[in-house]
């Protein structure tokens, strides 16, 4: 089967609803939007838990317990896979370094070196955190992994 020949399964297509063209066309009149009110204008909708002006559910209901999500603070990660990207001249890597070679934003500043790869070559990496197989293989490849 090739990409010409593909077709559409039985009912996939069907004509467009015109609405608003007289009582004959079927959706005349009000346009199968009911009656009056708030949903029946143009951009009338209503926000998802509003309950028509009552104290919403989501109001009524208590907060409970803590959440650390909110305080929670985000690692951009890097691979040792990634660091072929970076040049051969270079031996000392901190965050700047990274983020000049595309494999951070130049605002991410807490980074994480994770494991997954290989390196060849001893390179000084300074991170916020490393896995301890990451910090295994730059040390076994004559590296040093400093944590900052």
């Amino acid at each position: 089967m090739k990409l010409h020949e593909l077709k559409n399964v039985k009912g996939a297509i069907h004509r467009k609803k015109r609405v608003g063209c007289g009582e004959g066309g079927g959706h005349g009149k009000t346009s199968g939007r009911g009656g009056k009110g708030q949903t029946a204008r143009s951009g009338g909708s209503i926000r998802p838990g509003f309950e028509g002006g009552q104290m919403p559910l989501y109001r009524k209901l208590p907060r409970r317990g803590f959440n650390q999500a909110q305080f929670r603070t985000e690692a951009a990660v890097v691979n040792l896979d990634d660091l072929k990207a970076i040049a051969d001249d270079i031996t000392e890597i901190n965050a700047q370094v990274f983020a000049d070679n595309g494999l951070l934003r130049k605002d991410e500043t807490y980074v994480k070196v994770l494991g997954n790869g290989e390196i060849t070559r001893a390179l000084k990496i300074t991170a916020s955190k490393f896995s301890a197989s990451a910090k295994e293989k730059i040390e076994k490849a004559g590296g040093e992994a400093i944590v900052a």
